[in-house]
């Protein structure tokens, strides 16, 4: 899987200076690397790009990584909400999307994700697509709130489902979260609002269109 991802990388994506400082800044700050691989982050802007959505929601911020390339897919036309569990991780994510350019275009909301995402909901809050990238163990809560708040034909994309390929692979090392996500996929698969397939760049990721 790694070599796969690896061949991906060097054929698909280029030398990104500013992606390679955020991945810096991440680093300096103390953050864990866990930002998606080249490769997701520029499926993330194609997808965003492709199916013109314009209003953005992110699960997890971390440095700004992903919240970068999922902004690069609606350029000046957009916006993205983000949450973030760390105060920290969200103003790190703020300063390196406004040096993206985009920092006109993007609001945080920090704490338990569940929490804001009762609050938007509440708010009346709708979206047109979405990337749960956070705690493993409340995907299936994530993916229920944002059935709720999309749009009709939203997509839902959600990484590390495959969990270094321990979902398939029983001689590779359980991760912690990996029964979570064989759980998860499942319940994706099957859900009757979601027409769903799994593409194996990164660490795997769900695509899900909301049926209209």
């Amino acid at each position: 899987m790694k070599q796969i991802n690896s061949y991906i990388d060097s054929v698909f994506t280029n030398q990104d200076d500013l992606l390679e400082e955020v991945i810096a800044s991440i680093k300096e700050n103390g953050m864990p690397s866990i930002s998606v691989s080249p490769s997701s982050g520029k499926l993330l802007s194609l997808l965003v790009a492709i199916t013109r959505a314009e209003n953005v929601l992110e699960i997890g911020a971390l440095g700004g990584y992903s919240g970068i390339c999922l902004a690069r897919g609606f350029g000046k036309n957009g916006k993205l909400t983000s949450l973030e569990l760390e105060e920290k991780y969200a103003r790190l994510a703020q300063s390196n999307l406004a040096k993206a350019g985009f920092g006109d275009q993007v609001s945080y909301l920090t704490g338990p994700a569940l929490e804001s995402l009762e609050k938007l909901a509440a708010d009346g809050n709708r979206f047109d697509f979405f990337f749960i990238d956070a705690d493993k163990g409340n995907y299936e809560n994530y993916l229920n709130a944002c059935v709720k708040m999309a749009e009709p034909g939203a997509l839902i994309v959600t990484d590390n489902v495959l969990a270094g390929g321990s979902v398939a692979d029983d001689s590779i090392k359980s991760k912690r979260y990996t029964e979570s996500m064989r759980k998860f996929n499942e319940t994706v698969a099957n859900h009757p609002q979601l027409e769903s397939v799994l593409i194996p760049v990164g660490d795997g990721m769900t695509l899900s269109r909301v049926k209209k």
